[in-house]
């Protein structure tokens, strides 16, 4: 009787971590990630080699070498630049945590769900450049969750705690990959830690402009990261610019660079610490 109750409650989780993902990269063009059905793997869903998982990607260094090779190929293919090595893995680290974050942050910020991507659910496509995840039977929910109480499911009392799980869960999963990327990208714990922070931050704050909920994202954001919470060396900082005519605009600096500065000198991003006010007003205006 337990087993047969089992199965049936961790589908459950499955298929509403599923639908979530689906959800967002119906609304989130930038979000470059296919869903697999429960039971299925990437293999099952016909997704061609070359590829591989992100357990993978962490600890086999050719793996993570093809990885950064590809993200080479594509700067090249985009911007018509041979980049350096240690740029392009930072590039390609930075769309990993971000879409990572995404996909945790985002099910946070829809359903107030904190999934636990294992790294072996998260498959890299490097033909394509997208991710396939898997949809895992692990989250954090609220006591009045419909899914409170189920097996893999932690249940918080409070938002705050749950904010707390949502750190952990991106840390957790990142933490690894942060280790086998350090030596590459040739950055320390700091800067890693700070993208990584962004890039959370980043993701709430895209998928508010999404669904034109962009002033609540912005809070929920902060909430997440009011200030420095270790390993995140920073909070969301998020501030107001004010034009000429008076209309503001919400912008904020990043803690760890994206290196994008590097491939284009001339367009470096617009919450960069290199762009000054005068320039985010004129780009965020057009």
């Amino acid at each position: 009787m337990s087993m047969a109750l089992k199965t049936p409650s961790a589908g459950v989780v499955t298929h509403a971590l599923g639908d979530v993902y689906r959800r967002l990269a119906a609304v989130c063009e930038a979000l470059t990630v296919r869903v697999a059905e429960p039971g299925d793997g990437v293999r099952e869903m016909g997704v061609p080699e070359p590829g591989f998982t992100a357990q993978e990607l962490m600890s086999d260094r050719g793996a993570l070498d093809a990885f950064v090779d590809v993200e080479v190929a594509r700067i090249r293919d985009r911007h018509g630049v041979t980049a350096r090595r240690h740029v392009a893995a930072s590039r390609a680290l930075h769309d990993y945590a971000w879409s990572v974050g995404l996909l945790t942050a985002g099910a946070w910020f829809l359903e107030r769900r904190v999934p636990r991507i294992r790294p072996r659910d998260l498959w890299l496509d490097l033909a394509s450049g997208t991710y396939v995840i898997t949809p895992g039977r692990e989250l954090a929910c609220l006591t009045d969750d419909a899914l409170a109480g189920l097996p893999d499911v932690l249940t918080i009392h409070q938002e705050a705690g749950l904010r707390t799980a949502l750190r952990a869960a991106v840390a957790d999963h990142m933490r690894p990959l942060l280790a086998a990327f350090g030596p590459v990208a040739r950055r320390g714990a700091r800067p890693l830690w700070g993208m990584v922070g962004d890039d959370l931050v980043s993701g709430i704050w895209y998928l508010g402009r999404m669904l034109d909920r962009e002033r609540e994202a912005v809070r929920a954001a902060t909430d997440v990261l009011p200030a420095a919470v270790p390993p995140y060396p920073s909070g969301a900082g998020f501030r107001r610019l004010t034009d000429e005519d008076g209309r503001t605009y919400t912008t904020r600096t990043r803690t760890g660079c994206c290196m994008f500065y590097a491939i284009r000198p001339a367009e470096a991003c617009v919450t960069c610490p290199r762009t000054g006010d005068a320039e985010r007003l004129r780009r965020l205006r057009d």
